[in-house]
């Protein structure tokens, strides 16, 4: 007697709240006692609480055998539990299968017919590739049955063996599709049909082509919403075969899409209009833009609906697949599709970016951006991902179930409804950076073809390094950029860098905006305002934006404060990463030639002099730690411009200024000029050939040179001269020597001796004790005399009388009345002493002022400016330069090209969902007559091929048969040594008892003997040993003895002589008495 069924189970397991494993563990073992016993009821009880038992996780395999015991019973109530634990316990590779495919056989084949639906339901979940061909027999007779529920059912089945061995479908598409073209078939066999054709059509839709009207006919009868659905799908590929299905199907799609209140049928219909091509076939047609028309003012409809997130999502998706042909209709519906962008949920608000990217274009274009860059500024940041393991319980190793909560305690915890926040929802920041890539692909898609205005688009550049996430995250446009490291991945950073250097390359006109971009993204003073306290997302872009600096360094407002800004300490210096300070060494040289020679044709005046000499101090300064980085393009990069900075600083120290050859007596007309190594040599290394944008195309198009092995080593033996370094012993001191102490003394931190000086003091007028220790430490040991008082006196005075007319001008002894006043100090003073300001006595001066030389410092847009619309300005755009021969396509679209790409092969080698159906092997499968009949013996399939064998075996067999017997009897016909004459027959005499006395006599034909029944017997029977044909000519047979095996072996010398006197030959007529 079992202890419990199910039901209390399932009692049981709720009561025990708290300790569910140990009872579940009891339950098993109780389960293990009861499935043993000879009682079916008790088994089959058993097995029920270990299905429900293996819903929670628990393995039953052990239990196989013991579900195939009740599998068999002739109970169908037993026999549905045996049934329903082979279903959820049986795999295909379960070792028992191959005893329960009689069982499944005999079941289908059962004249009950409620027991044939439990095979039809079981066979789909466990059958295999061996068992398919086996049962197909048995299945084929069961679409002829009565009852609609079992050819329902067999469909199906037999779909799910073509998907196991697809050879199997072939010899049933013949009645299923007359059951598919019976116009008195019951609906849900038809649908069963439908479904399938459906699924096998998308492999091969030129299989199902003749179905197509008697599919028609079903469309337009109606009556069944999802069997409608899967023909607008079948007719979705049948469409690009048969053009002529078009004009045949608008009127009922249209119907449909006009009619129907099911949502679902009226998105499968504009669906198919879409995926089977019928709204690009009628294109520029009347009846196409209808349709096409009438799709999205139904599309738009499911976007404004409330309250349903699948409508929307699908409705986005249709819209996605129209853009490729009306992208303008669509961009009519903008408004509402940008309001999807700030949905509540990610996968929504996901699709309506990809929307928006499609049916961008120049008129849309700066609406969408400005939508896309509100949301980044409004929407706050996500909150970190809380712990998987303490939120997510199936990331356990089992699903543990728990027992229901009392009534009270439910009533507890009951939450009221939360009220929706007013707020915009906080975006991720992987979100935040499928944003930023979006409006750069938007902006930069087919070079710029859409871009206006390009001063707009810096300005927008600039503000999307703002929202750029604080940690790194990692995206796939301009993952191509050379401005990545190597030793991290491209960050979305990167790519707004990099197109606001491909804009400042490509277009001219707008290279003083970027380089002012550029200058605000470097300065110290703003970095708070780009860049987040915490983490480092943004500062990828520094790197292109000081190669801009260094390029375009005489386009900068205030080159001299761009310097500075990358002239920092070291502490904020090591913060940066080894590209962005690679990127902030090239500039500064170019920087600094910029500003020594910004005037060429100023003197060399001992003002210039300690200008020039200030910067270097602060350029080396900045190097010398740089020597010793830890990248090697950074050190690298550090040791050259250290080394030209100090030839700079010795070059500048001993060049004469003007005022030395004053002081010399040379006269006020010479005019010294500035060293050469400073104006002409540091200038042309960073001038020449203008930079322009090259085709990704063209470093492949570079012929290779010949005889140029790129694989052979350069010195064949560098090892060994590497060994050799590492043996050799140097006798030089290592304490006197300089390249020791270069690269393994701690460089000091202060400057070189030979301009080791403070910075006031340079700014003060050289002495003469500096000037000889300048001049001893110059290289070209240039002399100097000394400037007395007089002369500096005298010098100060003609310079005072020179700009005395001048206001800018800044004299110290002014205010003390030593020096002559001017007409405006008059006028000044005079208005001090409490008299009327004279506005008339004010001279009129003008003031000549180079713009090169003063800047003008930035404005501030007021709120006027924005109002007035700037005129449109016309850009050109620089193409990429080449090497000729090959197509070439621009860098932009390439790197949108290469980015989805990239998407592309991502998704493609995604995982297969669990629940996904693997129908690949039906992709070979031909259920056309014509394509079997060409084909010809070799187009069979496994089916056909194996019955052929059989049946040409079996032939096979009967022919071997044959010959052996005409074989066998050949050789009986052929008289063995010591046996008797052709004609004779061996017969006994049954009465005989004797062993010796045995007589052989004659007898009549065998034929003769056998037809004739009315011989005399007189006492004797006659016993027939063998029996051979006689031959035409026809002698008297011989009949003889056979004598025993014992005495046989005794008597065989003897033995021809006694047969020979005892043998006695009959007449005819006489008969052996």
């Amino acid at each position: 007697m079992f202890e419990k069924d199910i039901y209390q189970l399932i009692r049981g397991l709720r009561s025990h709240k708290g300790n569910e494993r140990e009872y579940i563990q009891d339950s098993l073992r109780e389960c293990r006692r009861e499935i043993k016993s000879q009682d079916m009821d008790h088994k089959a009880t058993a097995l029920m609480k270990l299905v429900y038992l293996e819903m929670f996780g628990h393995d039953m395999s052990w239990a196989s055998f013991n579900v195939l015991e009740v599998m068999s019973s002739p109970k169908y109530i037993q026999k549905r539990v045996g049934y329903l634990a082979a279903v959820q316990s049986f795999r295909p590779d379960t070792e028992v299968l191959m005893l329960a495919e009689n069982l499944l056989k005999k079941d289908l084949n059962s004249p009950d017919k409620v027991t044939i639906g439990l095979p039809l339901g079981a066979i789909p979940h466990v059958i295999n590739a061996s068992m398919a061909n086996s049962l197909l027999t048995d299945l084929i007779p069961r679409l002829s049955h009565s009852l609609p529920a079992i050819r329902k059912k067999t469909i199906v089945t037999l779909y799910r063996l073509a998907l196991v061995y697809p050879e199997t479908l072939r010899p049933a598409w013949p009645k299923i599709k007359d059951r598919l073209l019976d116009e008195n078939e019951d609906p849900s066999v038809t649908a069963a049909i439908v479904n399938v054709v459906c699924e096998l059509g998308w492999r091969r839709p030129q299989d199902f082509l003749s179905l197509a009207p008697r599919l028609f006919e079903l469309l337009t009868a109606g009556g069944n919403n999802w069997m409608a659905i899967k023909i607008i799908k079948l007719f979705s590929t049948l469409t690009p075969l048969e053009p002529r299905l078009v004009k045949k199907l608008l009127p009922p799609l249209t119907s449909i899409i006009k009619t129907t209140p099911a949502m679902s049928l009226l998105y499968e219909c504009i669906n198919g209009i879409i995926q089977g091509g019928i709204m690009e076939a009628a294109e520029g047609t009347t009846d196409g833009d209808e349709v096409a028309r009438l799709c999205l003012s139904k599309l738009r409809a499911m976007l404004v609906v409330e309250g349903d997130p699948n409508l929307r999502y699908v409705a986005l998706l249709a819209f996605a697949k129209i853009t490729s042909s009306h992208a303008e209709l669509v961009s009519q519906h903008q408004d509402v599709i940008l309001e999807c962008i700030d949905d509540a949920d990610i996968s929504i608000r996901t699709r309506a970016l990809d929307l928006v990217v499609d049916m961008i274009n120049a008129n849309n274009l700066q609406t969408v951006v400005e939508r896309l860059l509100k949301q980044l500024r409004t929407a706050g940041k996500a909150p970190e991902p809380t712990d998987p393991t303490t939120e997510d319980r199936g990331t356990h190793d089992g699903i543990v179930p728990r027992a229901d909560e009392d009534d009270e305690e439910m009533q507890a915890s009951i939450r009221p409804k939360e009220q929706k926040p007013n707020t915009a929802p906080p975006l991720p920041d992987d979100y935040r950076t499928s944003v930023i890539e979006r409006i750069l692909e938007m902006c930069s898609r087919a070079t710029y073809a859409h871009m206006s205005d390009f001063e707009w688009y810096i300005g927008v550049l600039v503000d999307l390094v703002k929202q750029c996430p604080s940690s790194p995250a990692t995206g796939n446009f301009g993952s191509h950029h050379t401005t990545a490291s190597k030793d991290r991945p491209p960050n979305v950073a990167d790519a707004v860098g990099a197109e606001l250097l491909n804009v400042a390359v490509r277009v001219k006109a707008v290279r003083p905006d970027a380089a002012a971009a550029a200058q605000n993204l470097l300065s110290s003073d703003r970095r708070p305002d780009f860049f987040p306290s915490a983490g480092s997302g943004g500062q990828a872009v520094l790197a292109s934006a000081a190669f801009i600096a260094g390029e375009y360094a005489s386009l900068l407002p205030d080159a001299e404060a761009v310097l500075t800004s990358l002239l920092q300490s070291s502490a904020s210096t090591q913060q940066l990463q080894a590209s962005v300070l690679a990127s902030y060494l090239q500039a500064l040289p170019k920087l600094f030639a910029v500003l020594t020679t910004r005037d060429p044709h100023a003197p060399w005046t001992s003002t210039r002099r300690t200008t020039t000499m200030l910067l270097i101090a602060r350029i080396v300064h900045f190097l010398e730690p740089l020597t010793l980085h830890p990248d090697l393009d950074v050190q690298e990069r550090a040791v050259e411009y250290l080394d030209l900075m100090r030839l700079a600083a010795e070059a500048a120290a001993s060049q004469q200024t003007d005022d030395d050859e004053e002081s010399g007596g040379g006269g006020s007309s010479y005019a010294a000029e500035p060293p050469l190594l400073l104006t002409q040599a540091i200038p042309s290394l960073f001038s020449g050939m203008e930079l322009n944008p090259v085709a990704h195309a063209a470093l492949r198009k570079v012929p290779q040179p010949e005889g140029l092995d790129l694989a052979a080593p350069i010195n064949g033996s560098l090892q060994m001269l590497l060994r050799q370094a590492d043996d050799y012993d140097t006798d030089t001191d290592e304490a006197n020597d300089e390249v020791y102490k270069f690269y393994y003394d701690k460089p000091s931190s202060s400057v070189a001796a030979g301009y080791q000086r403070p910075a006031a003091e340079l700014l003060e007028p050289p002495t003469s004790a500096s000037k000889s220790k300048a001049a001893s430490a110059s290289y070209q040991d240039a002399e100097t005399e000394p400037l007395d008082r007089e002369a500096a006196e005298r010098k100060r005075a003609e310079r005072r009388e020179r700009y005395k007319d001048d206001p800018y001008y800044i004299d110290s002894e002014r205010a003390s009345g030593t020096s002559t006043p001017t007409p405006m100090h008059n006028i000044l003073r005079s208005s001090s002493n409490g008299e009327e300001l004279d506005v008339d006595a004010i001279p009129v001066m003008e003031l000549q002022l180079d713009s090169k030389d003063i800047p003008a410092a930035p404005r501030a847009p007021s709120a006027n400016d924005k109002k007035k619309k700037r005129p449109r300005r016309h850009f050109e755009i620089a193409g990429d330069e080449t090497l000729e021969g090959g197509d070439d396509m621009p860098s932009v679209s390439s790197s949108a090209s290469l980015s989805s790409k990239a998407t592309a092969g991502a998704r493609g080698t995604k995982k297969p969902s669990l629940l996904e159906v693997d129908s690949s092997g039906l992709s070979a499968l031909s259920l056309s007559d014509d394509a079997a009949a060409r084909s010809g013996a070799t187009g069979r399939f496994d089916v056909e091929r194996r019955q052929a064998e059989e049946e040409e075996m079996a032939r096979a067999i009967r022919e071997v048969e044959r010959l052996r017997l005409e074989m066998q009897r050949a050789q009986e016909r052929i008289q063995p040594r010591g046996a008797l004459a052709e004609e004779g027959v061996v017969v006994t005499r049954k009465k005989v008892r004797k062993k010796k006395k045995v007589d052989t006599l004659s007898e009549e034909p065998a034929a003769a003997a056998a037809d004739d029944d009315d011989g005399e017997e007189g006492g004797t029977a006659v016993k027939k040993k063998r029996r051979k044909k006689r031959k035409e000519g026809g002698e008297d047979s011989v009949a003889s003895e056979k004598p025993a095996a014992d005495e046989r072996d005794s008597e065989v010398p003897v033995k021809p002589k006694r047969k020979k006197k005892r043998q006695v030959t009959f007449d005819d007529d006489d008969t052996v008495e």
